[in-house]
């Protein structure tokens, strides 16, 4: 069972389309089938011809489309220049909803609905002499061809805009995707930040200690080399910190976090604690100052300290806080080095430039040189109030973002062109109509002395090749009903008239002639 249900779903694919075309052959050859087996001869022949050659457009409709709709087309105005005849109707319909649905873009349609027009006129004009049979025409192609081509075009734009949706919306759940990685990295780097500035400031501060009681004459060599491997053990321990501060473990573990309610003078007191010799001046309160602003002066106070004790051990240390109004300012100055670097204390060279970047963040500036006499100095400058902090510029509208834009333009453009080509068409006939009307006006005027030389009973072929090309466009307002199974033909008098000459036809002969109309 399971091999005979992989069979049909490889089967069904090829052969669909093949039914499919098979059932819109039988559809559109129903009524030219009917026709054939009419007793009208030539209409017959024609859709006998017909029904072979629909076959055929069937075949090329999913590769050329125009040219399959062309075949119905030529067989509606072969069997009626007006293209009044039902035989072709349905297959007017079918291919030129085809014809829509099928072509990418519209301009090679309305080329050929242009030939398609042009064809009209000459069948109706100089084929059938009937000029105003070619507005007729124009309205049933409109109605026939050009309404199911706008369906059919209206069907492929909206499936091209529904696959341009999805395409959006993975391509937006990628880019949220990539957002959320993004925002993640940073909550990564901002954690490694915080790591970097909290637990390297405290192993430092151990290896200073311990640095300290190793040079102390009051423990006995054991005792100081024990301490000599701590010190080396809590420099190890700030290396490998740096080598892996950017690595967090898992996405759910909760960081840890910086101690920034933590005072300045705690932070002081703390390096004190651990032997560095630090001074803090005070000028203002710092209690209000923003979240942003208060973790930068925790972190530049912290780190400028971490730093005074690695590069500079033995040094003593200036800290000074001022708030001038709207403004924070903050130094960390340091002396010389009275015995060089500390050893086995390693440092990453990132520190001061992460300061860098969070005292910008924060609305400030930092500048960090060497002093004259060889120390270093640190000084930030940042807003004491909740000014905004910087952020990155604006963001410009991504690619899914122009997409889509540019997919409801399009929309907009089609849909107005899908209500406006009809309209234009039916404004544009009604257009012709008055030229056509004039023409018909001037080609169809009897002269008097033909019509004066006519009598009934003679033959409807010697008569018509005396008359005009063309006749009126119909019967003369005023005009009395055409006589029960006579042909009537009607002519101008004269430019403009309101009158006209009537002629009436039956079994191939003139029966009667007739002035009708205002002037009768």
């Amino acid at each position: 069972m399971r091999g005979s249900n992989g069979w049909l779903s490889r089967l069904l694919p090829r052969f669909l389309p093949r039914l499919f075309d098979i059932a819109v052959w039988l559809v559109v050859c129903a009524p030219p089938f009917s026709a054939a087996l009419g007793p009208d001869g030539r209409d017959a022949v024609v859709a006998a011809v017909g029904i072979p050659l629909l076959g055929g457009a069937v075949a090329l409709g999913r590769r050329w489309p125009l040219a399959a709709l062309a075949v119905p087309v030529a067989l509606s105005l072969l069997t009626d220049p007006e293209m009044l005849t039902p035989v072709y109707w349905a297959a007017l319909a079918v291919f030129g909803y085809f014809a829509g649905s099928r072509t990418a873009v519209a301009r090679p349609a309305l080329w050929f609905f242009g030939a398609v027009a042009v064809a009209g006129l000459v069948m109706n004009g100089f084929v059938a002499s009937d000029l105003w049979g070619w507005p007729t025409m124009l309205l049933t192609f409109l109605t026939g061809v050009v309404l199911p081509w706008l369906l059919g075009r209206y069907r492929r734009q909206y499936a091209e805009l529904t696959a341009t949706g999805w395409r959006l919306a993975e391509r937006l759940e990628r880019e949220q995707q990539a957002v959320a990685d993004r925002t993640r990295i940073r909550e990564r780097a901002r954690i490694a930040g915080d790591m970097h500035d909290s637990l390297g400031h405290d192993l430092t501060l151990i290896a200073v200690q311990a640095g300290a009681l190793e040079v102390d004459p009051t423990l006995d060599a054991r005792q100081q080399a024990a301490v000599g491997e701590l010190r080396e053990a809590a420099g190890a321990a700030t290396e490998r910190l740096r080598e892996i501060i950017g690595v967090l473990r898992a996405d759910d573990e909760v960081p840890p976090r910086a101690p920034s309610e933590e005072s300045p003078e705690a932070v002081v007191e703390r390096a004190r604690a651990s032997g560095v010799e630090v001074t803090l001046e005070r000028a203002g309160a710092t209690d209000d100052l923003p979240p942003m602003v208060a973790l930068a002066v925790h972190r530049v106070l912290q780190e400028s300290l971490t730093n005074a004790a690695k590069h500079a051990p033995g040094a003593a240390v200036r800290v000074g806080i001022a708030r001038d109004g709207d403004a924070l300012r903050l130094t960390v100055v340091n002396g010389p080095a009275p015995a060089g670097r500390l050893p086995g204390v390693a440092s990453g060279g990132s520190g001061l430039v992460g300061l860098d970047e969070r005292v910008r963040l924060a609305g400030g500036t930092l500048r960090a040189d060497p002093t004259a006499d060889g120390g270093f100095r640190v000084a930030a400058e940042l807003p004491a109030t909740g000014a905004a902090p910087r952020t990155a510029d604006t963001p410009r509208p991504t690619a899914s973002a122009r997409e889509l834009e540019l997919a409801r333009r399009q929309i907009r453009r089609r849909l107005t062109q899908a209500v406006l080509t009809p309209l234009a068409v039916l404004a544009g006939i009604l257009l012709l109509m008055i030229p056509l009307s004039l023409i018909s006006s001037v080609f169809s005027v009897l002269d008097r002395e033909v019509y004066d030389g006519l009598r009934t009973g003679q033959p409807r072929d010697e008569v018509e090749s005396r008359l005009p090309d063309f006749t009126m466009d119909g019967p003369p307002d005023g005009a009395p009903a055409t006589p029960r199974g006579q042909d009537c033909a009607y002519y101008s008098t004269r430019f403009m008239s309101g009158d006209g000459y009537r002629l009436c036809f039956d079994d191939g002969r003139l029966v009667s002639k007739s002035v009708v109309g205002e002037g009768d």
